[in-house]
């Protein structure tokens, strides 16, 4: 497909703020924070954090000295935490789930792969994402995020209307299927999950599974922004039509969403922590680092029926 140029659409540039600086990454959306330890954030600058965030979709700070108890504290500011869909906390810190790939792990598919919104499948999904790096490889193990409110902004007014009243269907049933053909057994979530191949499946991933139907358009509810909440990993299909009709449709709205123009790319670096607006941005990782030691640390905000 032909890529767009959003000049004019969305405005990624830094407002002026009292207590933190903000120096935008891309054009499409991002932003690093600076001068600031998230730890440490008096209330009118978490204010000024949140907002920006809600701003630039995707933001980023480097050089923060964090605990999982610290990084437990700072997401709880955003609100409580969310279901976590796919792995187990670590000891005396259940919401702080451990992201690892071992250097001498080789497998076809990471956790991450994929353009995805985090846990669609679920009824409410989780509002922010956030992620703190402490083992990062020398190169490789980038992280892209895709602005779907810009997505959204660039169709034309025909689409838009179109695709009013539209509910998609999120189910984790692709996921699956791709893990345990690419996947290796072993500690991770993705492991976890090839581990089940040939087994009868628990009752709570039967759930995720059947997954959840939620509007194919999607309102924030700060911000008041419209955004496509679709992607190329969970989106099955759409209700009312059949599969042979969603495809089409679903097929071009994941490229639409995910071009270059609408995108910014983050090299980690040691003590990164990244925070997401699942609501209006996707998110893929890499698996391009075979023979490094990659560790990270999530945590995820609860989020609302999406609306």
């Amino acid at each position: 497909m032909a890529s767009s140029h959003p000049t004019g659409k969305f405005d990624n540039s830094a407002r002026a703020y009292r207590h933190i600086e903000v120096r935008p990454l891309a054009a499409a959306m991002g932003a690093e924070i600076a001068g600031v330890q998230a730890r440490d954030l008096s209330d009118s600058a978490f204010e000024e954090v949140r907002d920006a965030l809600f701003r630039h979709k995707m933001i980023y700070f480097r050089d923060q000295e964090l605990s999982h108890g610290d990084q437990e504290r700072f997401s709880l500011r955003f609100g409580p935490f969310a279901e976590d869909a796919y792995t187990k906390g670590v000891p005396g810190h259940v919401n702080v789930q451990p992201v690892i790939k071992a250097a001498e792990s080789k497998t076809g598919w990471v956790f991450g792969a994929g353009w995805h919104t985090d846990s669609p499948f679920l009824k409410d999904p989780p509002a922010i994402t956030m992620l703190y790096g402490v083992d990062i490889p020398p190169y490789g193990g980038d992280t892209m995020w895709a602005n779907s409110a810009l997505a959204y902004a660039m169709l034309s007014d025909t689409m838009k209307r179109m695709l009013e009243g539209l509910r998609v269907h999120m189910s984790m049933h692709d996921v699956l299927e791709a893990a345990q053909e690419f996947g290796a057994v072993d500690d991770t979530p993705v492991g976890r999950l090839v581990a089940l191949k040939g087994k009868e499946l628990p009752a709570d991933l039967i759930r995720k599974i059947e997954g959840a139907y939620h509007p194919l358009v999607r309102t924030h509810p700060y911000s008041g922004e419209k955004g496509l909440y679709c992607d190329t990993s969970y989106a099955a299909g759409i209700e009312g039509l059949t599969k042979a009709e969603a495809k089409p449709l679903l097929d071009f709205l994941g490229a639409h969403i995910t071009q270059p123009a609408f995108t910014c790319r983050l090299r980690w670096a040691p003590k990164t922590l990244t925070l997401w607006d699942n609501r209006l941005c996707l998110h893929q990782a890499f698996n391009d680092y075979d023979g490094f030691r990659r560790e990270m640390y999530r945590t995820t905000l609860a989020g609302e029926t999406p609306v």
